[in-house]
């Protein structure tokens, strides 16, 4: 029987996207498809999601002329259901339009200037209300056997079935069990204890195992609570979050919650990222005519202003931030031109390290170019035209870099952390001489470290035939959502009802 599954997400590519929770969202229908999950994606109404909206098919399923009554004046929102063939998406796609909340410039989380929405808790509460409000079974014509939250912004969807599920006239209506799903324990959604009130829950929610958190109210905390299993995006980091290093606070929970807290590597879309059929590239290339892809290194050098030669050329490809390590690459800087290499660097973040990074290249004009920002097409280029990529990160849930650059044929240098050190084999001596390696792993994210691994790549590149190995065996590893979406729709017929 088809198992019917409500996925919540505050992004999903090819609607809205600030980070790899989108494309795990955006990528999942058609990943448990195969497997016997009819899965429905629910966004928030934003800009850039109605604008789609108004080219194609919609229609009204539901209104709510009050979804959330506090503070006043009460809030009215729409449920629009835009069918899969107009959109793009393997399921039905639902659409929360409630202006007062969404339709605002800025993005998804933070205004123009970079802060965060002052009604961010109230804006993901009736974003959580109106999941819960589908899920279980008030709105006509929707059912659900299982509702899927990602990340904090979802949390509450889980915690309002939980504590306050809707009053549903549809004879028979149960409420479905949880998965939540954790992609960057960093971020918690704790707001201040002021905050409850307005939630519209009863007053058990205010409880350690319901909603309350350090005085206030946790977003993603309520989700883990009430979820019947609790996934992060990798195994490792599955076991890290279970430590105070990676917990952030919640290792306790995480803890107490035992098997039910899983950790399922995620896939990327292979019809996006194919190095053999991409648009975006100077020649497409594949195992069997490798020898092109040297086509993309001289592309990208011209690109970026770059020296030509045959030295390593580095990428990195990331939000600058103090969580990926951008900072200790800056430091690296010097020593990897120093030791032959050149780079090229896409990202913005930290106005800190944008600085020593523009000052690096300034230091040396033709071996150092940054380039501020995000251009999907240009990371295409840069995977494809990288020999290497460095991915120096504090901590990692999944990560999705780092897999592109498996498919490109471009050696990822990983710190050995969450996802990295799932999805990376390091070239040690074993590994090269069984040719399964696929990559550098290190352990400390600092300058010994990453300079170290930089190192150890460009004495791997310097030898033609241990670095061809490694550059074909990523080509050959499947990161596919294949197995990925067997493991999901397996944990989805773990929690559902019998009837289901």
């Amino acid at each position: 029987m088809v198992l019917r599954v409500l996925s919540v997400a505050s992004e999903a590519v090819p609607f809205i996207k600030t980070g790899g929770l989108a494309d795990v969202a955006g990528a999942l229908p058609a990943a448990v498809a195969p497997h016997g999950v009819a899965m429905s994606t629910l966004l928030p109404g934003y800009p850039q999601v109605m604008a789609r909206l108004s080219a194609g098919a919609f229609r009204v399923l539901h209104e709510w002329p009050a979804l959330m009554s506090a503070p006043a004046p009460p809030i009215p929102a729409r449920l629009l259901l835009a069918e899969p063939a107009e959109e793009g998406l393997a399921g039905p796609l639902l659409v929360l339009d409630a202006p007062a909340l969404f339709v605002r410039d800025g993005g998804p989380y933070v205004d123009t200037a970079g802060r965060d929405w002052a009604d961010n808790a109230l804006r993901f509460a009736a974003f959580g209300r109106a999941a819960a409000d589908i899920a279980g079974g008030a709105v006509t014509g929707l059912a659900f056997d299982v509702v899927h939250a990602h990340d904090w912004q979802a949390g509450m969807a889980l915690a309002y079935l939980r504590f306050a599920p809707p009053v549903s006239a549809r004879p028979g209506a149960h409420v479905p069990p949880g998965v939540m799903t954790i992609h960057n324990m960093a971020f918690q959604g704790h707001f201040g204890g002021d905050v409850f009130p307005q939630l519209g829950l009863p007053q058990a929610a205010w409880a350690m195992d319901g909603v309350e958190y350090h005085g206030g109210v946790g977003f993603l905390k309520a989700g883990l609570e009430a979820a019947a299993r609790i996934t992060t995006v990798s195994p490792t980091y599955a076991l890290e979050i279970r430590s105070p290093q990676f917990g952030m606070g919640l290792e306790g929970l995480i803890l107490s919650r035992g098997d039910a807290v899983r950790g399922l590597i995620n896939g990327i879309d292979t019809r996006e990222w194919n190095p053999a059929a991409d648009p975006a590239l100077a020649a497409g290339f594949s195992a069997r005519n490798f020898n092109r892809r040297v086509l993309n290194k001289r592309a990208l050098e011209a690109e970026f202003g770059l020296e030509h030669e045959d030295g390593p050329l580095f990428i990195a490809i990331s939000r600058l931030t103090w969580q990926k390590g951008m900072d200790v690459l800056a430091e690296c800087v010097d020593q990897l031109v120093q030791m032959g290499g050149r780079l090229a660097l896409l990202g913005s973040g930290d106005a800190a390290i944008v600085g020593q990074l523009h000052a690096a290249a300034a230091r040396h004009p033709g071996r150092v170019a940054v380039r501020i920002g995000y251009d999907e097409g240009l990371s295409h280029r840069m995977q494809a035209g990288g020999d290497a990529i460095l991915v120096p990160s504090r901590f990692e849930p999944c990560g999705l870099t780092q897999l592109y650059a498996l498919a490109y044929g471009c050696v990822p240098v990983v710190a050995r952390t969450g996802g990295l050190a799932d999805t990376v084999v390091d070239a040690n001596l074993a590994a090269l001489k069984a040719k399964v390696a696929t990559g550098i792993q290190f352990d400390r994210v600092d300058y010994s470290g990453l300079a170290g691994a930089i190192a150890r790549a460009i004495h791997l590149y310097r030898q033609a035939d241990a670095w061809r190995s490694l550059q074909k065996n990523g080509l050959r590893a499947d990161f596919s959502w294949a197995s990925s979406g067997g493991a999901y729709a397996s944990l989805y017929r773990e929690i559902a009802p019998e009837t289901a």
